[in-house]
């Protein structure tokens, strides 16, 4: 992927504003909410923003843990991956990111299921 997807959704005020909205929606969903509890959400925001801008092309790299060590004590279900991916496509769109660069940020977190749900 391009730097352009970052460019074109807004560079890092947009990521940041999408990854508030992502877990303004997360952190109200009853299905998810309980995987926060004692989690620093400062920090994990910060990992989001770095994350976000690192699918989407941005001049960053993502210095957090290995996903699959990183979500491995969760035990994350599919039902549970589709609506974290549900929260961020909405939170995506709300914010103004066109179709086309929804659709390729989602594709690079797809990418992505097997090691956070431990496969």
């Amino acid at each position: 992927m391009s730097q352009t997807v970052y460019n074109e959704i807004g560079g890092q005020a947009a990521v940041e504003a999408v990854v508030d909205d992502f877990y303004d929606r997360v952190l109200s969903d009853d299905q998810l909410v309980h995987f926060f509890d004692d989690q620093d959400m400062a920090e994990l925001r910060a990992h989001q923003v770095q994350f976000i801008s690192a699918v989407a092309g941005g001049p960053v790299d993502y210095t957090g843990d290995d996903m699959r060590e990183a979500h491995e004590h969760l035990d994350i279900s599919e039902s549970d991956f589709a609506a974290v991916a549900e929260h961020l496509e909405a939170a995506l769109r709300a914010n103004g990111v066109d179709d086309d660069n929804v659709e390729a940020i989602l594709s690079e977190v797809a990418a992505l299921k097997a090691p956070v749900l431990g496969q």
